[in-house]
């Protein structure tokens, strides 16, 4: 096959970088012993999907962070959901979780540390969230971060960062990700693949590419922690740095150097993909979820609900093989023009959820937007469909759990996942389980309210192959 213009072979980007430096996650883990809590921000529910056994609230309340401060875990999850929202609403949800964050650590005596978790493809409210939670911290009196540590890693996906240059695995070959169709998103979209470039763009030149503090593969690897901790230290005024990362044992060296700059006094700030939290919390890969492992968290229900808003071309395709997979599966479309008309709206998320609920009780069943993406005249409009579509399919959701309990929850986005988490299901605290498919879907279990006890697929729209949410349907499955 011959690849597509700007598509380089994996063996072209990577032949010619140092050997790895083998870091256990013990090691890791011993080293953050008495380090800070990380306390992960995550602008859509999808960061968890690298992680096994870590708490994960939707609601920031200072009694919500006290439970998650109390757990036996080096690191928690709270979804803020801001890549859905507009910069100012992002702005103020971000400062409320600051507060309530302090104030919680306050009472409990824990220390803590912040990620900003963000998309591996890089959309998301940067700088505005960063800039945000460094005022707030300086306001808190906590003092203003010395540096951004910009990780945007995800090993499982393939966004790997190489001579800090952001690629993204496809059958191709590894594209540049500024090249990719998520550079051109209506709302968080950019051109430059060169992370010191990208800052400069995202800034608006506020941060000159050539400010950017590179830590490369050699750094990681050739020369290791203490050198890094030394570069990481001299971070001044909330200077940023933009980190390589290939493997797992490249993020360990990192999470190392972290741990060294931060106890000599460096006060820093993180903004991060999924890979990072898994090294930083001293936790290596784990398997998927086995049948086994899964059937005591399903119950007996006999059928699951499969939510799916994402309308990225590879989420298409994933449903398309869903669709084709053996077994009985009922699908119900919500038609975003009828969700945009105030006539017909209420009454076709009525009838979608009516019919969904009924076909639960002989099959598994799937609720579905248009495939069609709708835009409005401008990035702010366009989110604001984005925003009216996911609330429809969050009430759907919502009402077909209330009319009949289904046996597992599969939430196919990101911005449909947080929503439907939150609102649809009323889940304010779980516990990530781990993932169906190797380091792409995570599973939460609900622990308080009406969702208590049903399990919580959480699968982005931008991970897995066009096979992925018919083997994670094909798993739970096997599970009954």
């Amino acid at each position: 096959m011959s690849l597509p213009r700007h598509a380089h072979s994996e063996h072209e980007v990577l032949s010619h970088l140092p050997p790895t430096r083998t870091v256990p996650a013990s090691e890791v883990a011993e080293r953050i012993r008495s380090a800070p809590r990380l306390a992960v921000l995550d602008d859509d529910p999808t960061g968890t999907q690298t992680v096994k056994d870590i708490p994960v609230l939707t609601s920031w309340s200072v009694d919500d962070l006290r439970w998650a401060l109390r757990q036996n875990s080096t690191a928690f999850f709270v979804l803020t959901n801001t890549r859905s929202l507009a910069p100012a609403d992002a702005a103020a949800r971000n400062r409320d979780i600051v507060r309530a964050l302090h104030e919680a650590s306050e009472a409990e005596g824990v220390p803590y540390a912040i990620a900003s978790r963000s998309d591996s493809t890089l959309r998301g409210h940067f700088p505005l969230e960063t800039d945000v939670l460094a005022e707030e911290l300086a306001s808190l009196g906590v003092g203003t971060p010395d540096g951004v540590v910009l990780v945007p890693a995800y090993i499982e996906a393939g966004r790997l960062t190489v001579e800090s240059t952001h690629w993204m695995r496809t059958a191709d070959g590894l594209l540049p990700v500024g090249e990719s169709e998520f550079a051109k998103d209506v709302t968080f979209g950019y051109r430059s693949s060169a992370l010191p470039d990208w800052v400069e763009e995202k800034t608006a030149g506020r941060t000159p590419a050539d400010k950017v503090l590179r830590i490369t593969l050699t750094d990681l690897r050739t020369h290791g922690p203490t050198h890094v901790a030394a570069l990481l230290s001299d971070l001044r005024d909330g200077a940023t740095a933009v980190v390589d990362a290939v493997c797992d044992d490249d993020l360990r060296v990192l999470a190392l150097a972290l741990a060294e700059a931060e106890e000599k006094g460096a006060r820093l700030l993180y903004r991060v993909g999924p890979s990072f939290v898994r090294a930083r919390a001293g936790q290596s890969a784990h398997p998927p979820l086995t049948a086994p492992e899964l059937r005591p968290l399903r119950g007996d229900v006999p059928h699951g609900l499969i939510v799916v808003g994402s309308h990225v071309s590879l989420t298409t395709r994933q449903l398309d093989r869903l669709r084709a997979q053996r077994g009985s599966l009922a699908e119900y479309e919500l038609d975003v023009a009828q969700l945009l008309d105030d006539t017909r709206r209420d009454a076709h998320i009525q009838e979608t959820a009516t019919a969904t609920a009924a076909a639960l009780e002989t099959s598994d069943a799937v609720i579905r937007t248009t495939r069609e993406v709708v835009t409005g005249t401008d990035p702010d409009a366009s989110l604001a469909i984005s925003r009216r579509v996911s609330a429809a399919l969050v009430e759907a959701v919502r009402l077909v759990n209330s009319a009949r309990r289904p046996a597992f929850v599969i939430a196919k986005g990101g911005i449909t996942s947080s929503d439907t988490a939150t609102h649809g299901m009323e889940i304010r605290r779980a516990w990530a389980r781990g993932t169906l498919l190797p380091g792409i879907v995570s599973l939460w279990q609900p622990v308080d309210g009406p969702a208590a006890g049903i399990p919580y697929i959480v699968f982005a729209g931008n991970v897995g192959d066009d096979d992925a949410l018919a083997d994670a349907l094909a798993l739970l499955r096997s599970a009954a």
